[in-house]
């Protein structure tokens, strides 16, 4: 197994709210879900250092074959809702994020995708498949229409965005809404799951939705010529690209998005 990973913060000077890691046997890239300004997580702790240590632990249990991806991930989740009880567990913006797990065994590759992260696996003749969850797309529209179309930068478009988290935070993990890692393990139960045989990939990419806006926002490239892409130059070429198209358009009124630039991180994995 080849691995590649890069990661950038959407901003100079803020953290890095996704996190990636890979092994002999399997990779992980988790997004962060930001908190506006004054809306509060309950957790003194921080997103930074709960998707570090939630993608470490992922990891570590995902490379146990003879436990599931989701049962991985509630394992995960669970340890670390262990490690702050003094924190508000219970607070709808509690530190939570978007996962994709990959794991290859000797007969099978494994994936796992919960809310909008990205999977695509190629198969040797080329052929691709794309797995992610826009399940939160289809909650809040009117709010979501409004922060989309507002200028980003301007203080509509922040006011807009606020009141989209608000509409959304009570969703989060319900059966009306959309599911997301945070402190029930019982999301894990709502992942998007499959697996192919081994022989059937090639090699694949999982991406935050900061990376992935390179094909499914900007529409730079198909999932085929960017895993090429990925593989010959590496996964800082692409994050590169959609820096210089985010500069493009700093208003978003070409590509309407919720910020200017948002965290990246991508892995490329060949075998």
């Amino acid at each position: 197994m080849r691995a590649l990973l890069a990661a950038e913060a959407g901003q100079k000077g803020k953290p890095n709210e996704d996190w990636g890691g890979a092994t002999l046997g399997a990779a992980v890239v988790l997004d962060g879900l930001s908190a506006p300004r004054g809306a509060g997580t309950g957790c003194s702790h921080g997103i930074p250092w709960y998707v570090a240590q939630l993608g470490s632990r992922l990891l570590a249990s995902a490379e146990h074959t003879q436990t599931s991806l989701a049962g991985a991930l509630a394992l995960a989740i669970r340890e670390v809702a262990a490690l702050h009880p003094q924190c508000d567990l219970s607070h709808p913006g509690t530190p939570s994020a978007a996962v994709a797990v990959i794991r290859r065994m000797p007969d099978i590759v494994d994936y796992l995708v919960l809310a909008d992260t990205v999977i695509t696996l190629r198969n040797p003749n080329g052929l691709t498949t794309t797995i992610t969850d826009d399940r939160v797309d289809h909650i809040a529209g009117e709010a979501r229409s409004a922060a989309l179309n507002a200028p980003i930068g301007s203080e509509y478009h922040r006011k807009a965005v606020a009141k989209l988290v608000d509409v959304q935070r009570p969703l989060r993990n319900t059966p009306e809404g959309y599911w997301v890692a945070a402190t029930d393990p019982i999301a894990a139960e709502h992942a998007i799951i499959g697996s192919l045989t081994s022989d059937s990939v090639q090699d694949a990419t999982l991406m935050s939705d900061g990376a992935s806006r390179y094909v499914d926002l900007f529409n730079l490239a198909s999932w085929s010529d960017t895993l090429d892409l990925l593989r010959d130059a590496g996964p800082g070429e692409i994050i590169r690209l959609v820096r210089e198209q985010e500069k493009s358009d700093p208003d978003g009124n070409l590509w309407p998005r919720y910020k200017y630039a948002d965290d990246a991180t991508a892995i490329y994995v060949q075998w």
